[in-house]
Order: structure tokens, then C-alpha cells, then sequence
């Protein structure tokens, strides 16, 4: 098990910048691939983006593409999401979460890959 901590949320206007992270902490961060996915109140968690457990291969949600960034740092055990030109429609809590299988070299849009979740962050754009 790996135990995730999410930072970063906060309250941003619509245009504006906000970098997420979230450390991990249990079974080696470094094997696994890691993804981010947002809950807006009302609303089923949602893909977000992707990384593999060695950070070449990346994916995004297509509301995503072109804004936001993710990233590792396997030394730090830590994932990022760098979300710029932020939108109303961004506004969500946040999540980080570790892939069930090591070394996988394919990316997963499906919360059900995911073994093992953070607690969220609270992501708020006003218009």
C-alpha cells in the first residue's frame, strides 16, 4: 500500500496558475504509474492525466490538453500537476492515485486501476 498526500488547492481566477503535488509514502513509489482525477459536487470522478512509473509516457484528458502539466520526481516520491489557464469548469477536488501493477508501461483512465488514493485537494476558479 502507498499512502498519498495531496497539496497545492487552492482559490485562483479564471486564467490563472496552481501546481499540485502529492507525495507518497509505503511501497516504492518509483514502480508504479501514478494519475490525477477530479470530482466536481454532483458529478462522477473524472480522468484527468497520467504518468508512467519512469515519467516518459504521459496522457491527458482532452478538457486538460494544452493547460495542464504532470510530472515525478521518483528521488522526492512526489507527482505534480501543474494546471495553468485554469477555468470555471476546473473547479473540483483533486486526487492523486498509485496504479495497482509495477512497471506498467501503459496509462489508465479508469479509477478502478488504482489501487491507492490520496484524500484530495480543493481546486476553485472563479469567473
Amino acid at each position: 500500500q502507498v499512502q498519498l498526500v495531496e497539496s497545492g488547492g487552492g482559490l485562483v481566477q479564471a486564467g490563472g496558475s496552481l501546481r499540485l503535488s502529492c507525495a507518497a509514502s509505503g511501497r516504492t513509489f518509483a514502480m508504479y504509474g501514478m494519475g490525477w482525477f477530479r470530482q466536481a459536487p454532483g458529478k462522477d470522478r473524472e480522468f484527468v492525466a497520467a504518468i508512467t512509473w519512469n515519467g516518459r509516457t504521459t496522457d491527458y484528458a482532452d478538457s486538460v490538453k494544452g493547460r495542464f502539466t504532470i510530472s515525478r520526481d521518483n528521488a522526492k516520491n512526489t507527482v505534480y500537476l501543474q494546471m495553468n489557464s485554469l477555468e470555471p469548469e476546473d473547479t473540483a477536488v483533486y486526487y492523486c492515485a498509485a496504479d495497482r501493477v509495477g512497471f506498467s508501461t501503459a496509462l489508465y483512465t479508469s479509477p478502478g486501476r488504482y489501487a491507492d488514493w490520496g484524500q484530495g485537494t480543493q481546486v476553485t476558479v472563479s469567473s
